[in-house]
């Protein structure tokens, strides 16, 4: 058995499409957006147990937080995030939520409705939406502009909609036609008005990072009273991508040094140098200088250097690190996303 009881606390109740069981007995899932407190817990575990299918919540605290926002014994844990997680690894979904930082989106069904879909044969994948996380594009313009023009109700605030040039800078990032921005260079647009936004957008200068969702994902949000985040967004439309290295320790140990040294934020970070030729570390593809962002799964974001390298250690022959380089490093951070960046390899 494996048990994780994360210290976050929880944001905003869950909201389905409905609470009644089909003809199949067979209930809709249920979503909730726990948001991280400092000393409070989410207030249940997530367990791997013998003879019973699934990844199951358990232990829900009498009176706390995952009690009060109706999280119940024996739901069933099917999405981390956006990504399904019914089939994976045990560790691995427990590693997805601890690498969501101070905020998850996750998605249960009742234990009952579980067992009936799993008896059926459902592809409990399909009973999720098809999309439901946001995007984080970076567009560069080009001698026509970014790509897009952008609408909204007159005399309100915050409220922008994004109409798209076919095979534009913005559609070649991956903004989606009639899509929302939410964030522009990590900044919500919540309180801007058109005049202040179309302002921000010529500071941007030639690039420009929105956070946009589609029609469908917004709605989806909408009608269960749900915030949408960039902690949940999908990066991989960006221009630098994290990389996992899984090592194998080798006779003459994995082959690199850890230093630590300032970031380009300023905050002290863990960097990757002397990668020796043809060892473990250049054969998974470390590169010099590369910034250490996970151990394991594991964010080392407020450990020192000696407790990273104790976390590297703690598995005798083997190691899984995720790291950035340094021009992606620098990108994530110059955008404000460099503390969400590491939980989306």
């Amino acid at each position: 058995k494996f048990e994780f009881n994360p210290k976050d606390g929880i944001d905003n109740p869950a909201l389905s499409l409905t609470e009644d069981m089909d003809g199949e007995g067979v209930g809709e899932p249920r979503f909730y957006l726990l948001s991280k407190g400092s000393a409070e817990t989410f207030g249940f575990c997530l367990h791997e147990e013998l003879g019973c299918q699934g990844h199951v919540i358990r232990q829900v605290e009498p009176g706390g937080l995952a009690q009060r926002r109706g999280l119940q014994d024996g739901d069933r844990l099917l999405q981390v995030n956006g990504h399904f997680v019914d089939h994976m690894d045990h560790c691995r979904v427990v590693q997805k939520i601890k690498a969501s930082g101070n905020e998850v989106l996750l998605a249960v069904l009742d234990g009952n409705s579980y067992e009936a879909a799993k008896a059926l044969g459902t592809d409990l994948s399909q009973m999720l939406p098809a999309e439901i996380r946001p995007r984080l594009c970076h567009v560069t313009r080009d001698k026509s502009g970014f790509g897009f023009s952008v609408s909204g109700p007159e005399g309100m605030k915050g409220t922008f909609q994004l109409s798209v040039q076919q095979d534009g800078p913005a559609e070649r990032a991956g903004v989606p036609p009639g899509s929302w921005l939410l964030e522009l260079n990590g900044s919500s647009v919540r309180s801007y008005s058109h005049t202040q936004l179309t302002r921000k957008l010529k500071q941007s200068g030639s690039k420009v990072t929105l956070l946009v969702a589609s029609s469908a994902v917004e709605e989806f949000y909408r009608l269960r009273g749900l915030r949408v985040t960039a902690a949940f967004a999908d990066t991989s439309w960006l221009p630098f991508k994290v990389r996992e290295l899984h090592m194998v320790k080798g006779p003459a140990g994995y082959g690199f040094l850890l230093k630590e040294d300032d970031c380009s934020s300023g905050a002290t970070g863990q960097f990757l140098w002397d990668v020796d030729a043809g060892l473990p570390a250049e054969q998974a593809g470390m590169k010099e200088g590369d910034r250490l962002l996970a151990v394991n799964g594991e964010s080392i974001e407020g450990l020192d250097h000696q407790q990273t390298v104790l976390r590297i250690r703690a598995h005798d022959d083997q190691v899984t690190l995720l790291v950035i380089d340094p021009a992606g490093d620098e990108f994530y951070q110059s955008v404000g996303f460099g503390d969400l960046v590491w939980s989306h390899p």
